[in-house]
């Protein structure tokens, strides 16, 4: 079986007020391969959300080797990553991060219609409907709830079947029962697209439905399950 993320030796340093150097990830390690669910633990502050962020190629590790897909990040600059990601990689966020000037309906439909897909929009409104959103694919984000969002974010994510999902405190912004919620239908798109999932959490409801747990202490990945 591939590995679809494999991290050896990441390390990242930044530079403090004064000078100084700050390390935030000392020699982590870490490989996922094609369904798993992984999730991240650790404190607030302890380098969850920038391991995620290097996983994903949105920043540089100061040391350290990430393949995603396949392919050496080190090796890519930042254009050349956005492209390898593109149709093969969803985000959620906490904030849900929708496009406020867009309808539920485009907000879906922007990463299928960035690859070229010409029947976008009926995928779209696929996705809504599996999602529960169908009457609101007219509505802009700020007409919708924050379980709502959420939930066109997981559309959004999910659309062109990701084979990997990474995700940063999907359920931080809901309440428990919403978050209840998108949990279920986080792992039930999952299921139906075998996407493999990182997921940067402190909900432990969440962290129990993954395959593997790891938490963050000190720059260092632990294995918990």
């Amino acid at each position: 079986m591939k590995t679809l993320i494999s991290a050896s030796g990441i390390t990242k340093e930044v530079q403090a007020p004064g000078g100084a150097l700050l390390s935030i990830l000392t020699g982590v390690d870490l490989n996922v391969k094609p369904g798993e669910a992984v999730a991240l633990l650790g404190a607030s502050g302890s380098g969850k959300s920038t391991l995620l962020g290097l996983l994903a190629g949105l920043d540089e590790p100061s040391a350290g080797k990430v393949m995603l897909l396949e392919q050496s990040l080190n090796a890519l600059d930042e254009d050349a990553r956005a492209r390898l990601r593109l149709g093969r990689v969803g985000f959620v966020f906490q904030s849900f991060q929708l496009l406020p000037g867009m309808t539920a309906l485009e907000n879906v439909g922007l990463p299928l219609k960035l690859t070229g897909l010409r029947n976008y929009q009926q995928q779209a409104m696929a996705l809504l409907t599996e999602v529960g959103l169908a009457e609101r694919a007219g509505h802009l984000p700020r007409q919708l709830s924050g379980g709502e969002q959420q939930r066109v974010a997981l559309a959004r994510a999910f659309a062109g079947d990701p084979e990997i999902l990474f995700a940063d405190e999907p359920t931080g912004n809901l309440d428990p029962d919403t978050g209840l919620q998108v949990i279920d239908l986080l792992f039930s798109l999952r299921d139906r697209c075998a996407t493999a999932l990182v997921l940067v959490t402190h909900d432990e409801k969440l962290a129990d439905r993954c395959d593997r747990i790891y938490r963050l202490e000190h720059g260092k990945l632990k294995s918990m399950v």
